[in-house]
């Protein structure tokens, strides 16, 4: 064990001060990420508008367009770049666009007085770098293909991409506003942005007597709406732009079941063919991790598996038909039947499984699943015995870490 002994009494103050400094460092690179990668889409979605509005025989290429986009960005980089987030790439153009807030920068000299704008019009840096390198062109030079540099367009965003996306599915343009502009006044965290939108806080606020008061409510954060750095760059929207693997766990222990689960179905047979790990998937604009995706060859179906440490509840059995929804309509192949999910709950003294067969409209295939299928039983016992294994494990470990 390190001798503490020989440390000055103000040692903790040192060690405060790094850990602020790495704390604040963690969030400085998570926000720098965020900002370019909030230029770069905004820069993309103006791209393919003016692609789109170049001429009539552009007029009815929009969606063949994404399509092929989606194809060859795919092919290129990777994640990040499905018709769906091109599709929001363009959107945000149309709903920040600079030629909507502004018109364009030729009507403003280098002779002018720097204008002051709100968070609605959200362009200062972007309207001093046009006006003081040309104060005769336009900020978005359609003509010339120029564009901005992304290191300047960046400050135009202050918001992390997860933000917009989310402001993007609020219809109304003032309410979208309103909520751009309370998230930067306020400082919130997009779980702080995607609370207030849930709970129709503009709504609220425009009948409210008292306005000020519902204002000032909206400043203080709740317990679960941090954000620490290091969830900031495991955000799904960040780990795609900058195109890492996504394995991501709740903590050691569920880390450790996951694994030992799929040691234990490979070992059953050789029906099970492993798939993926923590494979992420995206509902509306809400991300969702499933645990464990497995193929089984003698039901030629998808298997669906998710961990919850904790008793089952009947919110993880709809979460679970999510899940199978969304398998059905982009995973599942031709000549394959549907798949089929297994909620594993492992609290302690309880461990459970249950399977999800009620999405299977054929009768007998749902009867030859629980015939193929592992026990629920055999499942939960395995759950359960592999638990107490490893905290027995680990609580020896951390025992001899004493020891020493």
């Amino acid at each position: 064990m390190t001798d503490t002994a020989k440390l000055p009494i103000d040692y903790g103050d040192i060690h405060t001060d790094i850990v602020q400094l790495l704390e604040n460092a963690r969030r400085t690179a998570a926000r720098s990420v965020n900002a370019l990668m909030t230029a770069s889409y905004w820069e993309i979605g103006r791209r393919i508008v003016e692609f789109e509005q170049g001429g009539e025989d552009r007029a009815g290429y929009g969606e063949a367009l994404i399509q092929r986009l989606a194809l060859d960005l795919t092919n290129r980089f990777g994640r990040g770049f499905s018709v769906r987030n091109l599709q929001q790439m363009r959107a945000f153009y149309l709903a920040w666009s600079l030629e909507q807030k502004c018109q364009t920068a030729s009507g403003i000299s280098s002779s002018q007085n720097t204008q002051t704008l709100s968070a609605q019009s959200f362009v200062p840096p972007i309207l001093q770098t046009a006006s003081a390198e040309s104060s005769s062109t336009s900020i978005i030079q359609t003509a010339s293909g120029q564009s901005l540099k992304l290191a300047s367009l960046a400050e135009a965003f202050p918001l992390p991409w997860s933000a917009y996306v989310r402001l993007l599915s609020v219809k109304k343009p003032e309410a979208r506003s309103f909520y751009e502009t309370e998230a930067l006044r306020c400082g919130w965290t997009v779980r702080q942005l995607d609370r207030q939108i849930n709970s129709q806080f503009y709504e609220r606020t425009a009948l409210s007597k008292n306005k000020v008061a519902m204002l000032e409510q909206a400043e203080h954060a709740e317990l679960g709406d941090f954000i620490t750095p290091e969830e900031a760059i495991k955000d799904p929207f960040v780990l795609e732009f900058l195109n890492l693997k996504d394995q991501y766990s709740e903590s050691d222990l569920e880390d450790a079941l996951i694994q030992h689960l799929a040691d234990f179905l490979l070992e059953l047979g050789d029906d099970f063919a492993f798939v993926g790990r923590q494979r992420r998937l995206r509902l509306d604009d809400t991300w969702f991790r499933i645990d464990l995706l497995f193929f089984h060859r003698r039901l030629k179906c998808l298997v669906v598996i998710d961990l919850k440490v904790g008793k089952f509840s009947y919110a993880d059995a709809g979460q679970m038909h999510l899940y199978l929804n969304y398998a059905r309509e982009h995973w599942m192949k031709p000549g394959e039947n549907p798949p089929v999910g297994l909620i594993l709950c492992a609290a302690k003294g309880a461990a459970e499984a249950h399977y999800a067969l009620d999405n299977l409209s054929n009768k007998v295939l749902a009867a030859e699943y629980q015939t193929v299928l592992p026990d629920e039983k055999l499942l939960a016992e395995e759950l359960e015995r592999s638990r107490i294994e490893l905290e027995a494990r680990r609580l020896a470990g951390s025992r001899s870490e004493v020891d020493v």
